[in-house]
């Protein structure tokens, strides 16, 4: 991957998660979906981020060229969704105690996100699904859920792109 595509493109998908734990890895599934889908075109950068948005969102918020449109993919642990279903999050919907958490499932980079939202013109989409399971050993691949929903979440990015 060309991370500077990132800064060339009109729209950048950032998967997250850890593909070494489950249903954590849809995110960079995701991404490995979207970069195969040639339809897309150049104007479309596809980052799988891990476990590592918050230092991307912040070259993002430094850079003077910013894309038109940024959508973030990721799982929560929204319990009011079931497993595998997928769902559109505003950043004012997550949990301000999650600030300082570790990884984008419990949003470390909301301060980040609400800056891109509050103080650019960059449209901005969070799409969330629930995890059936994340191991707390390493156990990769995603469970049946996930992987329906990731079928899904592409759907919506790609509507969402327009």
């Amino acid at each position: 991957m060309d991370w500077s595509l990132m800064f060339n493109c009109k729209v950048v998908v950032f998967g997250c998660g850890n593909v070494l734990y489950g249903d954590d890895g849809l995110g960079p599934k995701v991404i490995e979906v979207l970069q195969a889908d040639k339809s897309l075109g150049d104007e479309v950068a596809c980052v799988d981020a891990g476990t590592s948005i918050r230092p991307l969102l912040f070259d993002l918020l430094l850079n003077e060229k910013k894309p038109e449109q940024v959508i973030v993919v990721d799982i929560t642990t929204d319990e009011d969704i079931e497993p595998g279903q997928v769902k559109e999050i505003d950043v004012d919907q997550v949990d301000p105690k999650k600030i300082a958490d570790f990884s984008m499932h419990q949003f470390p980079t909301t301060n980040l996100l609400k800056e891109l939202k509050e103080n650019t013109d960059i449209k901005l989409s969070i799409l969330v699904a629930r995890p059936m399971v994340v191991p707390e050993k390493m156990s990769e691949g995603l469970s049946p859920e996930m992987n329906n929903a990731v079928d899904e979440v592409v759907s919506r990015i790609k509507k969402l792109i327009g």
